[in-house]
């Protein structure tokens, strides 16, 4: 029982994470309908910026959290705003082929930086020993890393529902000639969703960092493991990714503490997310909590 209750807290830890690095995903597809692909770059970006501020500037970890979030708002926001804005009534594709475009930017400019070759850690601020509670334990940086994603989480949540602006943004994703009509900015809007995400995925890769370790390929690879957390959550879906990665972190955990290296399997932890989420696409092909859509042509 203690090792079931020790994979649900190791799952959570991870599904949390999950959930933060596909919030990124959502902010702008639930306002623009576009798939950033250079999502991943941008976790990069801002645990990078962290760990240069905190190791190289002197500056406290938690003001260096903050700061990268701030920094990374503007740089997203400015991608868009130099990039993407022009792009506004273009067919989706053609945004999406940019975004691949700045994703290969990304990687240039940070390989010619030593964070896109060497290792990094951030230095230990949190105690050592974990917290232990019935046999179960966790460490404090997953802890910490925990409570700080739930509370984004909450925010951007509160955000969405209450705030003129996200409200005005969930308005733009419904219709856009609609939102218009009534006053909308869609460009001011789609900088914002920008701006949302880059900020949500430097709070992740900061959080990711400080748990993993800094090395640019694990960062970037959290911005393509999360995709299939966001398609089975639903695209539009704030709750959803919570919930689907809440679940690929469970799946992930027990089928790495059950099945990896019994009976001759290997790798199931890399593999069975995968499988549960084409079964379950086969029912809910919008994902859990995606916005079904019927077209009339």
């Amino acid at each position: 029982m203690i090792y079931f209750l020790q994979l649900v807290v190791s799952g959570t830890v991870v599904g949390s994470i999950y959930a933060l690095s596909g919030l990124g995903f959502v902010l702008i597809y639930k306002s623009s309908r576009v798939l950033n692909m250079a999502h991943g770059q941008i976790i990069a970006c801002g645990a990078f910026i962290t760990f240069a501020l905190t190791v190289w500037a002197g500056i406290p970890i938690y003001l260096s959290f903050i700061i990268s979030m701030i920094i990374t708002f503007f740089m997203a926001m400015s991608v868009e705003r130099v990039f993407l804005r022009r792009l506004i009534g273009e067919p989706v594709i053609s945004v999406i082929m940019v975004t691949i475009g700045l994703m290969s930017i990304l990687d240039g400019l940070i390989y010619l930086t030593p964070f896109g070759t060497e290792n990094f850690s951030f230095p230990e601020f949190l105690p050592k020993t974990p917290i232990t509670m019935g046999g179960v334990s966790i460490s404090w940086t997953q802890f910490v890393g925990v409570i700080i994603t739930f509370m984004l989480i909450a925010g951007f949540s509160w955000f969405f529902k209450k705030s003129t602006l996200g409200i005005s943004m969930r308005a733009v994703s419904d219709d856009q000639l609609a939102s218009m009509s009534i006053g909308v900015s869609i460009p001011k809007v789609f900088g914002l969703a920008w701006a949302a995400a880059g900020f949500s995925a430097a709070a992740a890769g900061g959080i990711i960092g400080n748990i993993t370790g800094l090395n640019f390929d694990t960062l970037v690879a959290f911005g393509i493991i999360v995709f299939p957390v966001v398609i089975l959550g639903g695209l539009d879906s704030i709750f959803g990714a919570i919930v689907a990665g809440i679940i690929m972190g469970l799946i992930q955990q027990f089928a790495a503490g059950y099945l990896d290296g019994h009976w001759g399997l290997n790798g199931t932890a890399n593999v069975l997310p995968y499988i549960i989420l084409l079964i379950i696409l086969l029912f809910k092909p919008h994902g859990l909590f995606g916005t079904h859509e019927i077209e009339r042509v």
